[in-house]
């Protein structure tokens, strides 16, 4: 592989004069102001998952222009109701491998306060008729402007690579659904299957300039459970002749914990988290049932398989404890919409890019990420058992200057989803480009 870069290396620098890196940082530089207009018309007018019209549109129509082959309204969904909204693009350059490259677009429900003079004052509807404010709090409109600086660069560079390119623009990250919409609707079939998938998501505590990189799993499978605990309700003041549901939540939400303390490897991670829990509505009434809302993590198939299964059994087995009638059983639902695979970083993929980048952004900016417990279902280009290989990487998007005092002091950055998330456009789009260009064009090496 180091003598296959060494030579993409040189012939690039014959064909522009200079080095890789330099040509291809003056046309990233050239391109730059445009990316971050761009960005911020993105940030301004954020759109709620499965409403992404405008904005995948706007990606489309940019597509088309640099030359690609471009499918709108790219989708397929249970529920009538929601619009296909994905785009594809092709661009073909000779036989050779077809590297996927993929951005979301969609933004998530909530009210932006970072003050920025292009700050989101959008408000929408989301699906169950509520009013919203909608801002881009994840960074995706950083992935969209990153994604279009990557395929213009790529278009420019043709000649310079061979293969396919399939630039993928998906709808509902945010919600689970949008990459199993695109393959539902035969994705790989009518555009081809992808050799490699690669995508990036913006880290706040990572210094813009360098990016995060980890072989192996990255993200967490994502499962969200919901429970009903059916009683018998009463007057609060004769328990004894009620049977409380809310007592069996109780024991039942501390029950749960023990599965990841004493069923599970210390080696293998997983969280399961009860984040929501509604039952009763007076002092002295007990309610006839309460229901929970719970979100697990994962990472391996088989942790899955078995953590699921205990916060069944556990939930079941604390319930006929307490005497609930076997026809009042706990009712246990994990939704399969809702479900999001673990990322998986193929380990040899990874290597390569990882020589990649090291090359182009010089080894300070490529640091060693951990693994985390978020979820992504960019996962699902690799289908059910990493049959492709992926590989997801870590885009810095922080202040260096304020990530240095928040470790020298311990003060907290905004994170992902808050209303005060606010990156580093410029720095950030820069090495975002570079960094897909680089990985691109090294797959894709003639």
């Amino acid at each position: 592989m180091k003598v296959a870069l060494a030579v993409w290396l040189i012939a690039l620098s014959s064909a522009f004069g200079g080095s890789a890196e330099e040509s291809l940082d003056v046309r990233i530089e050239k391109a730059l102001p445009g990316l971050v207009s761009l960005y911020r018309t993105l940030h301004a007018n954020p759109e709620l998952s499965f409403q992404e019209k405008e904005t995948s549109a706007l990606i489309a129509n940019k597509l088309r222009s640099m030359g690609y082959t471009v499918t709108e309204g790219v989708g397929r969904f249970t529920e009538p109701e929601r619009d296909p909204l994905g785009v594809v693009a092709v661009m073909k350059s000779g036989e050779g491998p077809t590297v996927l490259i993929r951005t979301d677009m969609d933004a998530l429900p909530m009210e932006e306060k970072t003050g920025l003079p292009f700050a989101s004052t959008k408000r929408a509807f989301n699906e169950k008729g509520e009013e919203t404010g909608v801002m881009h709090s994840c960074g995706h409109d950083i992935h969209m402007a990153s994604f279009l600086g990557t395929a213009s660069m790529l278009a420019q560079l043709k000649e310079r690579w061979k293969g396919t390119l399939l630039l993928v623009a998906q709808q509902a990250e945010e919600m689970g659904a949008g990459a199993r919409a695109l393959l539902d609707d035969g994705l790989y079939s009518r555009f081809g299957r992808p050799d490699f998938a690669i995508a990036l998501h913006d880290d706040p505590h990572l210094e813009a300039g360098k990016i995060g990189v980890r072989k192996g799993y990255v993200l967490a499978n994502v499962d969200s459970v919901d429970i009903t605990i059916h009683g018998v309700g009463g007057h609060g003041a004769y328990p004894q002749d009620t049977k409380d549901p809310i007592v069996v939540a109780a024991r039942v939400v501390l029950a749960l914990q023990t599965i990841v303390s004493r069923e599970t490897s210390p080696l293998d991670p997983a969280v399961v988290t009860v984040g929501s829990i509604h039952g009763g509505t007076k002092h002295n009434i007990i309610p006839d049932e309460v229901r929970l809302q719970l979100t697990v993590r994962t990472y391996k198939k088989e942790v899955r398989r078995k953590v699921l299964a205990a916060i069944e059994r556990i939930v079941t087995d604390v319930a006929r404890s307490a005497g609930i009638p076997e026809e009042q059983k706990p009712l246990v639902a994990i939704s399969a919409d809702e479900h999001t695979p673990s990322v998986f970083n193929d380990h040899a993929l990874t290597r390569r890019l990882l020589e990649a980048w090291t090359t182009a952004l010089g080894p300070r900016n490529v640091v060693t990420s951990e693994p985390r417990m978020a979820g992504e279902d960019f996962s699902r280009y690799s289908l059910e058992n990493h049959e492709i290989p992926a590989c997801l990487f870590w885009l810095g998007a922080g202040d260096p200057a304020r990530i240095a005092e928040s470790r020298k002091t311990g003060a907290r950055l905004p994170g992902l989803h808050s209303p005060l998330f606010a990156p580093l456009p410029e720095p950030t789009i820069r090495t975002g480009v570079k960094a897909m260009t680089v990985a691109a064009l090294g797959l894709l090496e003639r």
